[in-house]
C-alpha cells in the first residue's frame, strides 16, 4: 500500500479554489454578508449548518470504533495501552487546570465587567433558566455512570463519543487477547476503515455549504451589533485564548520539537470548519485523519482525541473562569481569594463532562455558578446573547489543544514517526483524506 500513498503525495498542486480551506473561508465570508444584509433569510438557513453537522456525527461513531479497536488490537503489550491512557489524563488535568488559572488571572488583571453596576434583580432570567435546569441535572457521578452504555447498539445509536470509546477500548483489548483466533475480525475491521474514510472524504465536500448556512444563521439571528454591545468581554476572551495557544501551547510544542504555528497551518481546514460551524465535533474525523497521517500511531490517536473532546477543553475552561468573574464584576459582587479558589476547584470538576458542541460551555458555566452561590446565576443573562460568538473561540482553542496533546503523548510513547511528522509540519504531505485508510492496510 506504499505505492498509492506515494502517488497521492506526488500529485500536482491543486488550483487554489479547489482547496477545502479556501472554499470554507469563502463560504464563511458569504454567510456573514448574507446574514448581515438579509437577516431573516440568513436565519432561515440554519438547516444547512445543522444538516452538515448531523452528516459528520453520523460517521464519528464508526471512525472512533474502527480507529480505537484496530489500534489497541495491534498493540503487542497492553501495558502500553495503560501508559497512553495514564499519560493522556496527566496531560489533560495539567493543561485544563492551567487554562482555568489563566482565565482567572486575566479576569483579575483586565476586569472586563468592572464599572457596569448591574443589579441582578433587574435581569430577565427566563432564557437562562433552561440552561440552569440542564446544569442542575448534571453531576460528576452521573457523568461517569453515563460513560457505560446501556447496550452496545445504544452507544452507537446515540452517538455518544465516550460510550462508543468505552466499548471500543474493551473490544480492542478482547481482540488483542484473543490473538490469532481474532485475526479475521481484525482484518475485516482494518479493511472496513478504507470505505469509512472514503465516506468522510465525500462528506467533507459539503463543508462549505454547512459553514455558509451556520454562519448566515448566526449573523442573521443575533446580528453583528450584538458583538459590539459586549465587545470588551469578547475581545478579552479571544485575546486570552490566543495567548494560551501561542504562549502556553506554543511552549509545549517547542519543548517537544515542533512549531505551534506549523501545526495550525497543517490543520487549517479543520479549524476553519470549526469556525464556520461552531462545533469541534464537525472536524473530529478530519483531525484524527491528519494526526495519523502526520505520523502519530493509530492507537494513540484513537485514545487521545475522543477522550480529549470531553476531558481536555482548554478553551471552555478559560471561558468559564473569565465569564464567571465578568458576571461578578458587572454585578458588583465581591469575590475573596477563597471564593475564587472555590470557583476554580468547582470548575475543574464541572468542566470534565462538557462536549465539544455549541452551548456546552454555557451549560457548564451554569453548573459551576449553581455550586458557587457567591456569583449570581442570573448574571448569565448578560452574556447569553454573545455566547454564540464566543463558542467559536472555545471550540477552536479546544481543537488546537487536542491536536497538541495527541502529538505530545505520541512522542512520550515513542509512537511518532518523525519523518512523516516533519513532512506534515513542513506542508509536504498530500491533502488526500483517504491516506489513513491506506496506512491501515499496510
Amino acid at each position: 500500500m506504499i505505492a498509492p500513498i506515494a502517488a497521492a503525495e506526488t500529485r500536482g498542486k491543486l488550483p487554489f479554489y479547489r482547496h477545502l480551506y479556501v472554499q470554507v473561508l469563502t463560504a464563511i465570508a458569504a454567510g456573514i454578508l448574507l446574514g448581515h444584509y438579509y437577516p431573516q433569510f440568513g436565519a432561515s438557513l440554519q438547516p444547512l449548518g445543522d444538516a452538515f453537522i448531523k452528516l459528520v456525527r453520523m460517521v464519528i461513531a464508526p471512525v472512533i470504533f474502527l480507529t480505537v479497536t484496530t489500534g489497541i488490537a495491534g498493540m503487542s503489550d497492553l501495558k502500553k495501552f495503560g501508559r497512553v491512557v495514564g499519560k493522556s489524563f496527566i496531560y489533560f488535568l495539567t493543561f485544563s487546570t492551567l487554562a482555568l488559572i489563566v482565565g482567572l488571572i486575566v479576569s483579575n488583571v483586565v476586569q472586563p465587567g468592572a464599572g457596569m453596576h448591574i443589579n441582578p434583580a433587574t435581569l430577565d432570567t427566563k432564557a437562562v433558566n433552561n440552561y440552569a435546569a440542564q446544569a442542575h441535572d448534571a453531576s460528576v457521578v452521573g457523568f461517569l455512570m453515563n460513560i457505560i452504555p446501556d447496550t452496545i447498539v445504544g452507544a452507537f445509536a446515540k452517538g455518544d463519543i465516550l460510550q462508543v470509546l468505552f466499548f471500543s477500548v474493551i473490544f480492542g483489548i478482547a481482540l488483542g487477547a484473543a490473538g490469532e483466533r481474532a485475526r479475521p475480525v481484525t482484518d475485516f475491521l482494518q479493511a472496513l476503515t478504507t470505505p469509512i474514510f472514503r465516506m468522510v472524504a465525500l462528506l467533507m465536500k459539503f463543508a462549505p455549504i454547512g459553514a455558509f448556512g451556520a454562519m448566515a444563521f448566526t449573523i442573521g439571528k443575533y446580528g453583528i451589533g450584538t458583538i459590539a454591545n459586549l465587545a470588551f468581554l469578547i475581545g478579552t476572551f479571544y485575546a486570552t485564548s490566543l495567548l494560551f495557544v501561542l504562549v502556553v501551547l506554543g511552549a509545549v510544542a517547542r519543548y517537544n520539537g515542533f512549531s505551534i504555528l506549523a501545526l495550525i497551518r497543517y490543520i487549517k481546514e479543520e479549524l476553519l470548519l470549526v469556525l464556520g460551524t461552531s462545533s469541534s465535533e464537525a472536524a473530529l474525523p478530519g483531525l484524527m485523519n491528519k494526526m495519523e497521517r502526520a505520523g502519530c500511531k493509530r492507537s494513540v490517536v484513537g485514545l487521545v482525541i475522543p477522550t480529549g473532546y470531553s476531558f481536555n477543553l482548554d478553551g471552555t475552561n478559560i471561558y468559564m473562569t473569565l465569564a464567571a468573574l465578568f458576571i461578578a464584576q458587572a454585578t458588583d459582587t465581591p469575590l475573596s481569594l477563597g471564593d475564587q479558589i472555590l470557583l476554580l476547584l468547582v470548575a475543574m470538576l464541572s468542566s470534565k463532562g462538557a462536549a465539544g458542541i455549541t452551548g456546552a460551555g454555557f451549560i457548564t458555566l451554569a453548573a459551576t455558578l449553581a455550586v458557587v452561590p457567591s456569583v449570581p446565576i442570573a448574571g448569565m443573562a448578560l452574556i447569553l446573547g454573545i455566547d454564540r460568538f464566543m463558542s467559536e473561540c472555545r471550540a477552536l482553542t479546544n481543537f488546537v489543544g487536542n491536536a497538541v496533546a495527541t502529538i505530545v503523548v505520541a512522542r512520550w510513547e515513542n509512537e511518532l514517526d518523525q519523518t512523516k511528522f516533519a513532512a506534515a509540519m513542513a506542508g509536504q504531505l498530500s491533502e488526500d483524506i483517504e491516506v489513513p485508510a491506506l496506512q491501515a492496510a499496510e
